[in-house]
């Protein structure tokens, strides 16, 4: 029995999306490997991308085609729309081969259909496309034209359709149930792993109505010293008196994200993390309000460096991106930044994640929000308040 996550209806409006941007760009073949745009584009939805599996898109055919490992044949025809024509399964003997290589395979395929001598894209950057892919392929398809087709998926579904924000809301409010629960966990002698442990059971249990998905990012808990850097998680160590402790979790649901920061301190804490505190939620604050549809990306980051820089503080990185649906290792889509120098435009519908942490050389303080446009603004996902979460 197929359990697909949207109407066929929706899916097939997607397909026609990134055809029009294969089209203007002079793609007739589209492989994508992602494995959040595989699922965007199919339902396709497994613990498989470890091995070469992705889909491709053909402009003069109404289906995208499936291609994986053997065993993960039966997650295409659980998962997504498409028909037994469309699914191609290679055999165990392509897995880690040294004398093979799927993408001969791929190469097999598009030479059945009749597509060995189109202009052939592929996702070039993509965390799970490898070099040797690429090369496997250009020598299998010698009368081929190769073009770069990275991030066109990424930039269709920037865009979410009212479904979306919905499945996004729903995570919001695991997001907020998680964050509870780390507050309610981290304590002074309490062992950072079992607190990371309470986080996870959270984040997998969801609510008594749905239940949650694994996140593509761990949980990011450092705690102390290791505040300084943004990146960090959990140890075996017991949380002390003075600790300052980021929070970077998130809720998803069906594989749509709803990440949210906060900073807790515990016991005593230095006057320079309060006053750090402080700066990242008034900078938040103000460029969340400021945000309206039509504005460059860049100008949102204009409004929280003005915000902050009578404080003395400096962030050199990035205050958010577009995010949702995705895969490990990541809930970023990759494509627009609030940064300066990014002239996308902000359009209702678009959801991100504006984070702007700020890490100096002995501690940090990260406070975010996820939000998506309306016609009005931005709209946070989440209502956990925006403050240093103080636990004496």
């Amino acid at each position: 029995m197929k359990t697909l996550n949207f109407s066929i209806e929706e899916y097939m409006q997607r397909v026609s999306k990134t055809k029009q941007s294969m089209e203007e760009k002079g793609i007739d073949v589209l492989i994508v490997t992602d494995p959040g745009n595989m699922s965007y584009l199919t339902g396709f939805d497994g613990w498989s991308f470890y091995v070469h599996q992705g889909v491709i898109v053909v402009l003069d055919e109404e289906y995208p085609v499936w291609f994986g490992r053997g065993q993960d044949g039966n997650a295409a025809r659980l998962t997504t729309y498409l028909p037994e024509e469309n699914i191609y399964a290679y055999t165990d003997d392509y897995v880690q081969s040294t004398v093979k290589h799927p993408y001969e395979f791929v190469a097999d395929i598009l030479k059945e259909r009749g597509h060995d001598k189109k202009v052939v894209a592929t996702e070039m950057d993509a965390y799970y496309y490898s070099a040797k892919c690429q090369v496997a392929l250009e020598a299998s398809l010698p009368n081929a034209k190769f073009k770069d087709g990275n991030n066109i998926v990424n930039w269709v579904k920037i865009i979410k359709s009212e479904n979306e924000i919905a499945f996004m809301k729903k995570a919001a409010v695991i997001a907020e149930n998680v964050m509870q629960v780390a507050y309610d966990n981290v304590e002074i002698g309490v062992r950072q792993c079992d607190a990371a442990a309470a986080v996870y059971h959270a984040q997998i249990s969801g609510t008594k109505e749905y239940g949650g998905e694994y996140s593509s990012i761990v949980p990011l808990m450092p705690a102390g010293i290791r505040t300084s850097t943004p990146h960090l998680s959990w140890t075996d160590e017991p949380y002390k008196d003075g600790d300052t402790v980021i929070l970077e979790l998130s809720g998803n649901y069906r594989h749509y994200h709803c990440p949210l920061a906060r900073t807790m301190v515990l016991g005593n804490v230095p006057q320079k993390v309060l006053d750090l505190g402080a700066t990242v939620s008034e900078g938040l604050t103000a460029a969340l309000e400021g945000l309206k549809p039509g504005m460059y990306a860049e100008d949102v980051e204009r409004i929280w460096a003005k915000t902050i820089a009578k404080s003395g503080f400096v962030k050199d990185s990035r205050i958010g991106y577009s995010m949702g649906l995705n895969f490990p290792p990541d809930w970023g889509e990759h494509t627009a930044s609030l940064r300066p120098g990014d002239k996308t435009v902000l359009e209702p519908g678009m959801t991100f994640h504006m984070i702007p942490g700020i890490w100096l050389d002995d501690c940090g303080v990260d406070t975010s929000e996820p939000f998506y446009i309306t016609e009005k603004g931005a709209v946070p996902f989440c209502n956990f308040r925006r403050e240093l979460l103080v636990k004496k």
